[in-house]
C-alpha cells in the first residue's frame, strides 16, 4: 500500500498541486516554498519538529446485512492493516459512521439493531479494541460539529459535481449541476451535502492515511480541497492533507449479475453471500450464480465476467493467486468449480459466524467496547475541535 503524495504536516508551508474531483486516482505534488538561509548566515538551524505518527480512519455503514463483499473488499483489508498499524505504533480509527447511514430514510428501531450487528461483525472478523479504536461516529459529536463548520467553507458547485447523490437518485451520467436535474423534489440536504461530512471524518483526527477503494477517491480529493481552503482561510496550514491507501482487493460483483456489484441494498438476497448464511444457503446460491456455456475455468473479465468474478471469489477466500486458481481448475465445469467455492466460503466463514453467535449473546462486551472506543476518539478530536473554533472566532 504505497502512500500516493506526501503529507503536508502543520507548521509546513507548502504548495501542493492537486487535481480536484476526479475519479480516478491523482499523483499530489507538495513541494516546500520556505526560503532558504542565506550563505554564510551565523544563525544556528533550527530543529525540526518531529513529524507525527500517521492517522488511519476508515468507515462502514451498519445498514444491510454484511455480505461476502464488504469482507473481502473492507474487513479483511482493515484487519491487515490493524496489524500493520499496530506494529508501526501508528494510531487506527475504525468507525461506524451511523450519521452517514441518515441520509437516505431508515426505520429507527432497525437502525438499533443494525447498529448493534455491525459492530458484533467486525469484532467477530477480528478487529482487535486493543489494536485500534473501534467507535460509533454519532457519539464523538465532533463529526457532526466539524461538517457545519466546513460546509460553510465548501462551495455549492463542488458538491453539485459529485457522482454519489445522483447514483442514489437515478440521474443519468453527464449532469453536472444541480440545475440539470429536474427532479430534486427528493434529494434531501443530507444526501447532497454528505460529502463534507466525509471530510469532518477524516479531518477531525488530522488523519493522514484513508484505506479507499478506486470509486471512493473522488470523495477523498474533495477532502483534500476542503482542507486547503480551511487552511488557507486560517491562514495557516492546520490540516494535513490526507492521502489513499488504494485497497488492491478486486471488488466483489453480484452472483446473478457480474457488471453490478454485490450489494447489501440489492433487493434479491440471491445476488449476495450474507456472512450469517448457513452452509446450506451458501451451497445453493453460489450453484445458482451466473456462469456461461463455455467448458474449463479461465479468467477474462471481459468475455467471461460471470466466472471470472467466482474466480476472484475463490482466490481472495483462498488466498491464492488468481493463476493459480485457473490451473488447478482448468479442466473443472462450473458446477464442480462451484462447489469447490462454496466450500471454501463455508470454511471461511465457520469461525466468523460462531463468534458473530458467542459476540450476540454478550451484548454488555460489546456495548462496552463501542463505548470506550468513543472516549478514546473524543480524546483526540476535542482537542483539535476546540482548536479550529479558536480558528474560526467560536472560542
Amino acid at each position: 500500500m504505497t502512500p500516493i503524495g506526501r503529507t503536508v504536516l502543520a507548521g509546513t508551508r507548502a504548495s501542493c498541486a492537486i487535481r480536484s474531483h476526479s475519479t480516478k486516482l491523482s499523483t499530489v505534488s507538495c513541494y516546500s516554498t520556505q526560503t532558504p538561509k542565506a550563505q554564510g548566515s551565523t544563525k544556528p538551524a533550527k530543529k525540526s519538529k518531529p513529524e507525527p505518527k500517521p492517522v488511519i480512519f476508515s468507515g462502514i455503514q451498519p445498514t444491510g446485512q454484511p455480505h461476502l463483499g464488504n469482507y473481502l473488499g473492507a474487513i479483511s483489508n482493515w484487519v491487515t492493516l490493524q496489524e500493520q498499524a499496530h506494529s508501526a505504533n501508528e494510531t487506527l480509527l475504525f468507525s461506524v459512521v451511523d450519521l452517514h447511514a441518515i441520509t437516505m430514510p431508515q426505520d429507527p428501531n432497525k437502525l438499533r439493531k443494525e447498529r448493534r450487528e455491525m459492530a458484533i461483525t467486525l469484532l467477530a472478523c477480528g478487529i482487535d479494541p486493543k489494536k485500534c479504536i473501534l467507535f460509533e461516529q454519532s457519539k464523538v459529536s465532533g463529526h457532526a460539529e466539524l461538517a457545519w463548520i466546513l460546509n460553510c467553507m465548501t462551495p455549492f458547485g463542488w458538491l453539485a459535481r459529485m457522482t454519489q447523490w445522483k447514483s442514489k437518485m437515478g440521474v443519468t451520467r453527464g449532469i453536472q449541476t444541480i440545475e440539470d436535474v429536474n427532479s430534486t423534489a427528493g434529494l434531501q440536504l443530507g444526501l447532497f451535502a454528505y460529502p463534507v461530512l466525509m471530510a469532518a471524518d477524516v479531518l477531525l483526527y488530522k488523519a493522514t492515511k484513508i484505506p479507499v477503494g478506486e470509486d471512493q477517491v473522488q470523495h477523498l480529493e474533495l477532502a483534500r480541497d476542503i482542507a486547503v481552503t480551511f487552511n488557507k482561510t486560517v491562514k495557516q496550514p492546520f490540516f494535513p492533507l490526507p492521502r489513499p491507501v488504494i485497497t488492491e482487493t478486486k471488488r466483489v460483483m453480484s452472483l446473478r449479475d457480474p457488471t453490478n456489484k454485490m450489494s447489501k441494498s440489492d433487493a434479491s438476497d440471491q445476488t449476495r453471500i450474507n456472512l450469517v448464511d448457513k452452509p446450506e444457503v451458501i451451497r445453493a446460491k453460489i450453484r445458482k450464480a451466473t456462469t456461461d456455456g463455455l467448458s474449463g475455468i479461465s479468467y477474462d473479465r471481459t468475455e467471461r465476467p460471470a466466472v471470472a468474478n467466482l474466480v476472484d471469489m475463490y482466490a481472495a477466500i483462498n488466498k491464492v493467486s488468481i493463476e493459480d486458481v485457473v490451473r488447478e481448475h482448468a479442466n473443472s465445469g462450473n458446477a464442480q468449480f462451484k462447489d469447490a467455492l462454496a466450500e471454501g466460503i463455508i470454511t471461511a466463514l465457520g469461525p466468523i459466524q460462531k463468534e458473530m453467535e458467542r459476540l450476540s449473546r454478550d451484548v454488555g462486551y460489546v456495548e462496552s467496547v463501542m463505548q470506550q472506543g468513543a472516549a478514546r476518539a473524543n480524546e483526540i478530536a476535542r482537542p483539535n475541535l476546540e482548536m479550529i473554533h479558536t480558528l474560526v472566532g467560536l472560542k
